[in-house]
C-alpha cells in the first residue's frame, strides 16, 4: 500500500494516548500521512516507533445521511479474518469524536500493489488476465460466505434489497443532485418498474473496483479487499455486476475498457469473466444482468454525484473530487442506454 499524498503530521495527543491505551503493542508518537486515494472516508498511514499501521476515519463536517459507516466498515472485516476473504486484520474501532474530530479506526498495514486503473497500464497481457482472474476469485470467495456462520446475521436486511437500493440511491442523489440529469431521472423512473426477483443473500461489499484491492507484490493475488463502507447482506449478482460494468464504459470515461481490444491487452471479454464468476460460485447463469448493469451505473452516478456535492462544499477527501464528481452523468446516460435495450 503506498500512493501517500502529503508529508506527514503528528497524530493528536489525544488520540495517541488513547492508542497507546487501547491498541496492545502501540507506542507513540504517531505520525500521519495520507493516502491520495480514496474519494470517502480519510485513510492515513500512522508511522510509530512499534510500526506501521492504517487509521481510516470519517470525513469532517456534515455528512449524507448513513454514509462514512466506518462502524461497519470495522465490523465486516474482523468477522471475514475468520474466512478465506482476503481482508486487513483489525485492531481497535474509536466512535470517540473528540480525540481525531472524528470517529476512527486502526488497521493492519497490508504491503501490496494498488491498481488505480482497472486498464492496468504497465502490465503484460499474461499479467492482465492473471490479475482480472485473481480479482474474479477474490469477489467468488466474498460472495460464497455464508453470512451466519460468522456472526452477520444482524448486518443488514435482505429482504426487497434491490428495491431499497434503488430507493437509498435516489434519495443519496436528490440530496447532492445540482442540475437536472435527464438520464437519470429516466433511471430513477424505470429501475423500480423493472425489478429482477430476489437472489438468497449474500455479504454485499458495495464498492468492488480494483482500486478497493489490494494485490500481492509479485504475484498476482488479491491480499485485501478494502473499503467496506457501503457494505450490508445483499444481493451478491448487483455487486458483481458493479464490478463487470466497466466493460460497458468508454476508456475516455472514468477508467472503462469499452470499446478496446480486449484480446490483445490480456483482458478477459465480459461473458468470459461473467462465466468464471458462475462457475466459483456455483451458479449456471446470472439473469437480468442488463438490470444488473443500469443499476450500478445509476449508483456510480449517485456516489459520484455525492463526491461532486463535497467538493463544492469544500469538505472533500481527495483532491481531484470536482472532475470526479462532474462524470455522474456521462456515467447516467450509459445507465440509461442499458435500461433501454433491457425494456
Amino acid at each position: 500500500m503506498n500512493n501517500l499524498a502529503q508529508q506527514s503530521e503528528p497524530l493528536s495527543r489525544a488520540a495517541d494516548e488513547w492508542l497507546a491505551a487501547n491498541l496492545p503493542g502501540y507506542r507513540g508518537p504517531g505520525m500521519l500521512a495520507k493516502f491520495g486515494f480514496g474519494q470517502s472516508n480519510p485513510t492515513f498511514k500512522l508511522s510509530s516507533p512499534s510500526g506501521d499501521y492504517v487509521l481510516r476515519r470519517k470525513p469532517f463536517g456534515t455528512l449524507l445521511p448513513k454514509a462514512h459507516a466506518i462502524e461497519r466498515e470495522f465490523k465486516v472485516m474482523r468477522a471475514l479474518a475468520s474466512t478465506d476473504v482476503p481482508v486487513p486484520r483489525m485492531h481497535v474501532l474509536c466512535e470517540d469524536p473528540s480525540l481525531l474530530g472524528a470517529a476512527f479506526f486502526v488497521m493492519e498495514f497490508v504491503q501490496g500493489r494498488m491498481f488505480e486503473d482497472q486498464r492496468l497500464p504497465g502490465q503484460t497481457p499474461t499479467e492482465r488476465g492473471a490479475i482480472f482472474d485473481a480479482m474474479n476469485d477474490a469477489i467468488a470467495r466474498l460472495h460464497r460466505v455464508d453470512p451466519m456462520a460468522i456472526g452477520l446475521s444482524d448486518y443488514g436486511r435482505p429482504e426487497n434489497f434491490v428495491a431499497r437500493q434503488v430507493d437509498t440511491w435516489t434519495k443519496q442523489y436528490r440530496a447532492s443532485e445540482g442540475a437536472k440529469v435527464p438520464a437519470m431521472e429516466n433511471l430513477i423512473a424505470w429501475l423500480p418498474q423493472n425489478l429482477p426477483p430476489q437472489q438468497p443473500p449474500a455479504i454485499f461489499h458495495g464498492d468492488l473496483r480494483i482500486d478497493n484491492m489490494l494485490f500481492h507484490p509479485a504475484e498476482p493475488r488479491v491480499v485485501a479487499i478494502l473499503d467496506w463502507e457501503l457494505s450490508t447482506l445483499g444481493d451478491p449478482v448487483a455487486d458483481f455486476a458493479y464490478n463487470c460494468m466497466f466493460w460497458r464504459i468508454g476508456a475516455d470515461l472514468f477508467r472503462g475498457f469499452g470499446g478496446l481490444d480486449l484480446a490483445a491487452l490480456g483482458i478477459p471479454a465480459e461473458a468470459d469473466y461473467v462465466k468464471r464468476y458462475c462457475s466459483r460460485v456455483g451458479r449456471s447463469q446470472l439473469p437480468h444482468f442488463d438490470f444488473y448493469l443500469a443499476f450500478s451505473l445509476f449508483r456510480m452516478a449517485a456516489i459520484l454525484q455525492g463526491v461532486w456535492r463535497r467538493a463544492q462544499d469544500g469538505n472533500a477527501s481527495a483532491t481531484d473530487a470536482a472532475e470526479v464528481g462532474a462524470k455522474a452523468g456521462p456515467l447516467a446516460v450509459i445507465g440509461w442506454d442499458i435500461a433501454r435495450g433491457a425494456s
